[in-house]
């Protein structure tokens, strides 16, 4: 058992030795860089690489950088965006609303989780729950959603998200 650990320690410690050196040797190389004038003209142009792509999309890609349909993300981010967003994240494939109160109805209220589960652009790959309140006795009392309202926007979800794809040429990646 001992000498196991002290190859352990020795294989170790050469990493350390080798991390060191490149390390060394990357300072050096910036070093020597630093000591030259630059020309202006050679310069780029400082871009926003943010402005029109979509946060976490690789262009026509169908898969966001952390796994999850593309389209799918997108379709559900248009589908829900009537709606004051909570949180939102592409690489998780999370989305949650704030409380949304309808103009033609003071005492209710709507919150919507949508998660986007697999790279593939499936029904299955979706996963929508609506949360309802209504306002009795002074405050807001969790009530029952219908199935039909959870399903008509998980089938909106979906029509956008094949919406978006046709648009892109029907190309999955």
């Amino acid at each position: 058992m001992m000498p196991r650990m002290q190859m352990t320690v020795t294989s170790s410690s050469r990493r350390l030795a080798v991390r060191f050196a490149a390390g060394m040797l990357a300072l050096g190389t910036i070093a020597a860089c630093g000591h030259s004038e630059r020309d202006p003209n050679s310069l780029t142009k400082p871009r926003n690489h943010l402005l029109g792509v979509d946060r976490g999309a690789e262009g026509g890609a169908d898969q966001l950088k952390g796994g999850v349909n593309a389209y799918l993300w997108r379709g559900a981010i248009d589908t829900l965006s009537f709606m004051p967003l909570a949180s939102a994240d592409a690489v998780g494939g999370v989305i949650l609303t704030d409380w949304y109160q309808p103009v033609a109805s003071k005492n209710e209220r709507f919150k919507i989780a949508a998660y986007v589960l697999d790279r593939r652009l499936r029904s299955d790959a979706l996963r929508v729950s609506v949360f309802r309140q209504e306002y009795q006795g002074g405050q807001w009392q969790d009530t029952p959603v219908s199935e039909t309202i959870t399903s008509d926007i998980t089938t909106r979800i979906l029509a956008r998200a094949r919406q978006l794809r046709a648009e892109n040429g029907g190309r999955d990646n």
